[in-house]
């Protein structure tokens, strides 16, 4: 049984039907070449548990966990003499390296290239020869894989999902006006005890034009708000509720119901010791001890801050091949379904998960670490008001 979940009788587990979509051709082609055994199906749907109290048990407990990023040489030297190019996509977040095979990478540009995700949010990486193998090898690398008993996995290879729109349209219609799914600013695992670290997804087949991803930056959106609201907001903590339902085995008849956790609505990153923003629109429910009211327009307020600046996002165009790997502790992302289901898209998924979520008073906020406030912004006894 893969580490996290949990043994249930039969009569528990939602019984799953095996997929007949047929792959796309250079998808097929890859995983073959890996080894990949597809002749039972594909993709592998693990058996999801049905009741709430067995969701709540699937990685729920605590467990120790060391960024990578944090040990790091600050320089990356050992990372970045080895590319033949790095290129910022912009000033807050996002850098494309080219020149380095991701199955290459020694361990010390492992910990260096966590650390310029942590920094920079997103890192990408074209032309990538890789198997679903060695991309769980480099999410093992960074911790613990998370295992989802909601998502298609790549046969024995869990840990490895199946990001595959047109599989997903078969359960979930889409549609021009209502594109669902990952089309929609979110961030991943927000409803664990340890929620996702970093992120490493491979496409391996794209459209010719569309399908492009959005990532926004936490260290940025916090920073976009004025010291006072800060202040209002620092050490809160939201609810975070999981993307699926279960039902109450102690109550079946009141319904679905989502995993709720309690987590702090700023999180200071391990790795940068950068403050960031940390709530999204699909899954942050509520602010505690606020009266719903109060709680809305706060958290309406916040949303906006990260969706509505495009001066702190990235939009990538994926080309077959390509590798993006992000930090879900700061960032948000959304998956744009413009070509409309037209044109194949298939991609493998490798999570690892980090630490506990904290808040530190403090921290400092990114600009801040780097030297770059502004002339309107000061210090005064260590507090950063408006000038």
């Amino acid at each position: 049984m893969a580490p996290g979940l949990v043994d249930l009788p039969a009569s528990d587990y939602v019984v799953q039907k095996k997929d007949t979509l047929g792959l796309p051709e250079a998808t097929k082609n890859r995983l073959e070449k890996a080894g990949i055994d597809l002749s039972n199906g594909y993709p592998y749907r693990p058996n999801k548990p049905l009741y709430l109290q067995d969701a709540y048990k699937i990685q729920g407990d605590e467990r120790k966990y060391d960024d990578a990023g944090a040990r790091a040489d600050k320089e990356k030297k050992a990372l970045f003499s080895a590319a033949t190019k790095v290129t910022n996509l912009t000033a807050y977040i996002g850098t494309e390296i080219e020149g380095l095979q991701l199955k290459d990478l020694t361990d010390q540009q492992k910990d260096e290239l966590a650390l310029l995700i942590a920094e920079r949010s997103v890192v990408f990486f074209r032309n990538q020869e890789l198997t679903p193998q060695q991309q769980k090898a480099l999410g093992e690398y960074w911790g613990e894989v998370e295992v989802h008993p909601q998502v298609p996995q790549v046969p024995g290879v869990e840990g490895v999902t199946v990001i595959w729109p047109a599989l997903q349209a078969t359960e979930y219609p889409a549609s021009f006006r209502k594109p669902g799914g990952a089309s929609r600013w979110h961030t991943d695992l927000v409803h664990l005890a340890q929620p996702a670290g970093y992120t490493h997804l491979h496409n391996d087949t794209v459209p010719p034009v569309g399908g492009d991803t959005l990532w926004a930056s936490g260290y940025a959106a916090y920073e976009k708000l004025s010291p006072d609201f800060r202040k209002l907001i620092d050490g809160k903590r939201a609810v975070y509720r999981s993307a699926h339902t279960y039902l109450d085995r102690e109550n079946p008849t009141s319904g679905p119901k989502h995993i709720e956790r309690t987590h702090p609505l700023v999180r200071v990153h391990p790795a940068t010791g950068w403050k960031a923003l940390w709530v999204n629109r699909a899954m942050t429910d509520r602010i505690v001890g606020l009266d719903k009211a109060e709680s809305d327009v706060i958290l309406g307020y916040l949303y906006d801050v990260y969706e509505h600046n495009v001066d702190i996002q990235v939009r990538f165009r994926w080309t077959p091949g390509t590798s993006a790997l992000w930090d879900n502790r700061i960032t948000i992302h959304n998956a744009s379904w413009d070509y409309g289901g037209n044109y194949p898209r298939h991609g493998n998924r490798v999570t690892t998960l980090g630490e506990v979520p904290f808040f530190d008073p403090s921290a400092p906020t990114r600009r801040e670490a780097l030297g770059q406030l502004g002339p309107d912004e000061k210090k005064v006894d260590g507090i950063l008001v408006d000038a």
